[in-house]
C-alpha cells in the first residue's frame, strides 16, 4: 500500500483544516516546497497535494507553489483542488504533476468527466468526499443528495481507475478511518482505492493494508507527530 503524505496549500503555505472548515486552519510551514522535500527524504514514494484555495474558489493562487514542488522533487505527485476544466488539467500536467485529481465535476459535470477520462485516463483520479454517505462538492462546502457509493460505481463504469475516498467526518479528527466504507467500496468496485480521512495510527495503516487498499493519505497525524512516517512505511510494506 502506497502512503501519500498530504500537503494542503492555502495562500502558498502548508496548512491543515479540520473537517474541511476554512475557519479552522493550522499553518505548519510557510514553504510547501521544503515540506515536499522533507517527505521525499523520509522515503515517500508519492505526494498528495491539495490547492485549498482552488477547491473553494476555483482560483489558481497556489500555482507557483505547485510548480515549484514538481520541479524540486523526483517522486511523483498527485494534485487536486478546483480543477474543473481541461485547461487546468493541461497546465498541471505540463508543470510536472503526474496525476490530476478531479472532484466537483464528477458530480456536477459528468459528461465533461466522461470526455476527459477518454483523453487523460492514466493521469486522472477522482476524489469523492462524503458526509453521512452523501457526496460533497466545492471544497466540501456543499453536500447534496448524491449517494457516494453509487457515484463511485459510475466512475468505474466510465473508465476511472483511481479513487480517493474521504469521510469528511473523520478528516483531521485523529479518530481512525471509516473502515466500513472502504470494505463496501472494495466489494462493489474494482477501483484502486486511496483511503483518506482519519488515518492516525500504525494499526490504522496495518488494517487498511490488510484490506488491500491501493493507498492511504496521511495528514494531521504526521504534522502533529502522532505518527512516525518511517515506521508507517514499514507497516505498509514499503520499506
Amino acid at each position: 500500500m502506497i502512503l501519500f503524505p498530504a500537503i494542503d496549500i492555502k495562500d502558498n503555505k502548508c496548512v491543515r483544516l479540520t473537517q474541511g472548515k476554512f475557519d479552522q486552519v493550522n499553518i505548519y510551514s510557510g514553504d510547501p516546497v521544503e515540506m515536499a522535500k522533507k517527505w521525499e527524504d523520509m522515503g515517500a514514494e508519492y505526494l498528495h497535494i491539495v490547492d485549498l484555495d482552488g477547491a473553494k474558489n476555483e482560483g489558481f493562487q497556489n500555482r507557483r507553489s505547485i510548480e515549484k514542488i514538481a520541479k524540486s522533487i523526483s517522486i511523483p505527485m498527485q494534485t487536486g483542488g478546483g480543477i474543473r476544466n481541461e485547461e487546468r488539467i493541461k497546465n498541471l500536467l505540463d508543470a510536472g504533476v503526474d496525476r490530476v485529481i478531479l472532484g466537483t465535476i464528477a458530480i456536477e459535470k459528468q459528461e465533461l468527466l466522461k470526455n476527459l477520462t477518454k483523453t487523460y485516463k492514466e493521469h486522472l483520479a477522482v476524489s469523492i468526499d462524503a458526509l453521512n454517505g452523501k457526496a460533497a462538492t466545492r471544497g466540501w462546502q456543499n453536500v447534496g443528495d448524491t449517494d457516494s457509493i453509487e457515484i463511485c460505481r459510475f466512475l468505474e463504469s466510465i473508465g476511472i481507475k483511481t479513487l480517493i475516498y474521504t469521510d469528511i467526518s473523520k478528516d483531521g479528527m485523529l479518530s481512525g478511518p471509516n473502515f466500513d466504507v472502504y470494505e463496501e467500496l472494495s466489494m462493489m468496485t474494482g477501483l484502486n482505492i486511496i483511503a483518506s480521512g482519519g488515518v492516525t495510527t500504525l494499526n490504522d495503516i496495518q488494517k487498511l493494508n490488510s484490506m488491500n487498499m491501493y493507498g492511504a493519505i496521511i495528514g494531521k497525524a504526521l504534522y502533529d507527530d502522532r505518527l512516525n512516517f518511517k515506521e508507517a512505511l514499514k507497516v505498509a510494506g514499503r520499506s
